[in-house]
This record gives structure tokens, sequence and C-alpha cells, in this order.
């Protein structure tokens, strides 16, 4: 199991990046949450096999289509045991 937190900057609000983010992750069966964060930059907080969160990485850089990320800093973190994955409200 892997857990990692994603911070993503850039034009990453308001326009379908959480709804994007929570598909993707779903589809690579990952738990964990997305929200928007007060700075303008949304959180990702994602949990599963090592390989599919490795997976949503390039996914993240790349953002939903229109967005427009500029950066994505990475943070490993202890495991959480997320029972789904959520998009949450600031």
């Amino acid at each position: 199991m892997k857990t990692l937190r994603l911070k993503i900057s850039g034009l990453v609000q308001g326009v379908t990046f959480r709804k994007f983010i929570a598909e993707e992750a779903k589809k690579l069966e990952l738990k964990g949450h997305v929200r928007n964060l007060d700075s303008g930059e949304v959180e990702v907080v994602i949990e599963g096999s090592p390989e599919n969160v490795d997976k949503i990485i390039p996914i993240c850089k790349k953002g939903a289509p229109h967005s427009n990320v500029k950066s994505v800093d990475l943070q490993e973190m202890n495991h959480i045991g997320f029972d789904d994955f959520k998009v949450l409200d600031i």
C-alpha cells in the first residue's frame, strides 16, 4: 500500500479538475480524497497499490481538459486506510 499527498497548482479550480481526478482514481481503484484549497491549489490524497498510485501522478500533472497545471508537489505519507474516494468541499 502506498499513500501520497499531491498539491497541484495552476488553473485547477473551477475547471472540473476534482471530478476528473475522482473519476481517474476510481478507474485505478484508488482511495482517498481531492479538495480545493484556499490557496487556489488542489490537494489529492491518494492510497492504493504502488503501481496504481504511480499511474495517477502523470494524470495529475496533465490535468483535466480545461485545466493548466503548473506544478505538482508530492509527499509520501503513512497509510491512512480510506474506504473510498471522495470529492471534498473546502
